[in-house]
């Protein structure tokens, strides 16, 4: 009940952020680009809840993700269904060890995990994609508004939020009314990470499916 109450609140928050003066989008452009390029590795826990339209709780997983600029990118999914999408920015191994399975292909920006794309820090490929406005800042915490500039997009809109210059949350609504929020707790920023942490070494026994696709 705790969850389904803050989620509700956290939705509430977020629409009246929105309703903010949104600044134009070169502003807006440079103030992301300030905020993302100065981060060139990144950990932290996330915790992923998933609503309905009203704010219901669907489902609660808790994540480990580890951002390695230019190409490295860890998303692992631990409770409560175990998934590990892991890339080095030029294969990309998908296991679910539930299913003794993992599917490894080449890596492709276009097809990328939503939050790699967000967090690359490339800014001129999120604007091909989406029309990115400042919407708006409230002392320490600063949102973006991303809305996708195509029909075919499943997105109705993105909201990125910093509390001062660290990522805070990532709220995705669809356009079928269902809503994802990324929060972000015990982060790091620009420490070591090893290279070896974004490769994936198949466990023996399981299975390995490689999926191939053309340029």
């Amino acid at each position: 009940m705790m969850i389904k109450h803050a989620a509700a609140a956290l939705c509430t928050g977020l629409l009246l952020t929105l309703a903010t003066a949104t600044h134009g989008q070169e502003t807006a452009i440079a103030g992301l680009d300030a905020r993302l390029n100065g981060v060139q590795t990144m950990s932290a826990d996330v915790t992923q809840l998933i609503l309905e339209s009203d704010g219901a709780v669907l489902e609660e997983s808790s994540i480990r993700m580890h951002l390695k600029k230019p190409g490295g990118f860890y998303w692992e999914t631990l409770t409560p269904f175990p998934e590990l999408i892991v890339t080095n920015g030029q294969t990309l191994w998908n296991y679910q060890p539930d299913l003794e399975q993992v599917v490894i292909e080449d890596w492709n920006s276009d097809r990328s995990q939503l939050a790699a794309q967000l967090l690359s820090g490339d800014t001129s490929a999120l604007q091909e994609d989406y029309a990115v406005s400042w919407a708006g800042e409230d002392k320490a915490l600063t949102v973006f508004n991303l809305l996708p500039l195509s029909s075919d997009n499943v997105y109705a809109e993105i909201a990125i939020h910093f509390n001062d210059q660290t990522l805070d949350m990532i709220h995705l609504e669809s356009k079928n009314g269902e809503q994802t929020v990324w929060q972000f707790s015990a982060i790091e920023r620009n420490h070591r990470l090893d290279d070896q942490l974004f490769n994936f070494d198949p466990p023996s026994g399981i299975e390995i499916i490689q999926n191939n696709y053309s340029n």
